[in-house]
């Protein structure tokens, strides 16, 4: 394997690599990076002794120079036959502690206090530090843990209110994230170039013609009654021609601007899913040497599924196996991962001739935030 391609793990002062199955794994909606690597041996006779590396051990996965985890290792599998030996290791980034464990925060009340301050708190208890890539810094009146969730559980509700995605970085860090903040590729995915091969579901079915929201607040001398009981907020979809409606139920302090923005952005974000579109393409890297990421803006040309359009990597697997190194994505169109409401769709126009997008009707094939 070339140098810039070796998948290295860091363990206890020692790097280790040689490995001969690969998968490693991030999105933009996951919040913790997972890997698995496995080696094998062969057996009676072999004087090879398998790496021993203890569960819970701090590690950093490299691809070449480019840090993709730093975390600890879960587990390690061994299996073996009379012919051989296999061993893995399997691990998560820092932050699956935050999926696993309970929010512990005592008291676990915020009152009057940012976003971004009340996951620094919540993230912090294990030690978890915090980035924001949004300039969104949306204030609370209240933020409550409730029993027995997790710490994650309650950073999602917050950040549901605020419609911002929480992920993970490279050093472990919970990331507030911005879709597009890794950039534009260099390639471009082309049909009969670079994709290997494809598949979509192309399903509609969670797509609706209204979106409701419904929420409720404590009341103040300036709101009370009906108007801090039973805030909601809807919006209309006219793509979708027949009536088809979702009623959304927040919870939290919720104020009609809070429920409006959700109800704008549930419209967006429901067609943008509804095109998600897995490749697959030889190599882990870009012409330039830079890295497939996830979060990364890319043009996509596949006239079979009828795309010539702007798409954003949600999610990327790098797999190494017998066929060689391959990475798998899942893309979908951007704007609808936007913190703010994206009025392209009524800004658009609509090009003309035998390239064009097929989908541009509903939502503009040139990205543009």
């Amino acid at each position: 394997m070339q140098p810039e391609n070796e998948v290295t793990l860091s363990v206890g002062g020692h790097d280790y690599g040689g490995w001969l199955d690969v998968s490693i794994s991030a999105g933009l909606e996951r919040q913790a990076r997972d890997f698995t690597v496995g080696v094998t041996w062969q057996w009676p006779g072999s004087s090879e002794v398998p790496v021993r590396i203890e569960q819970g051990e701090a590690v950093e996965v490299r691809i070449g120079a480019d840090l993709l985890i730093t975390g600890y290792v879960f587990s390690t599998p061994i299996s073996y036959d009379s012919k051989m030996i296999k061993l893995s290791i399997a691990g998560r980034s820092k932050t699956a502690d935050l999926v696993d464990c309970a929010a512990i925060n005592s008291p676990g009340q915020w009152r009057g206090q940012s976003v971004q301050k009340i996951v620094e708190a919540l993230a912090g208890e294990y030690g978890i530090k915090v980035i924001n890539q949004s300039a969104t810094t949306l204030g609370l009146d209240d933020h409550t843990i409730e029993p027995g969730e997790t710490a994650f559980e309650s950073i999602d509700r917050l950040l549901s209110l605020s419609r911002l995605f929480s992920t993970d970085d490279g050093q472990g860090r919970l990331v507030m994230a911005s879709p597009g903040a890794a950039g534009r590729a260099v390639d471009r995915l082309v049909l009969g170039e670079n994709i290997l091969n494809a598949d979509t579901e192309l399903d509609f079915s969670s797509v609706y013609s209204e979106y409701i929201s419904r929420g409720q607040r404590k009341g103040t001398d300036d709101s009370f009654g009906t108007q801090a009981t039973e805030v909601k907020a809807s919006v209309k979809d006219e793509r979708v021609k027949r009536r088809r409606v979702k009623v959304i139920y927040q919870s939290g302090q919720m104020t009609t601007k809070m429920a409006r923005d959700r109800v704008e952005w549930e419209r967006g974000n429901a067609m943008s899913r509804a095109m998600l579109v897995n490749y697959v393409v030889k190599g882990w890297r870009q012409s330039s040497g830079e890295l497939w990421r996830h979060n990364m803006i890319v043009r996509v040309v596949d006239p079979l599924i009828g795309l010539d359009r702007d798409m954003l990597i949600i999610e990327i697997k790098y797999e190494l196996t017998e066929a060689g190194t391959l990475a798998k994505m899942a893309l979908a169109p951007p704007d609808g991962f936007l913190p703010e409401p994206n009025d392209a769709y009524e800004r658009r126009k609509l090009k003309k001739g035998k390239n064009t997008d097929n989908f541009e009707y509903l939502i503009p094939a040139d990205y543009k935030p």
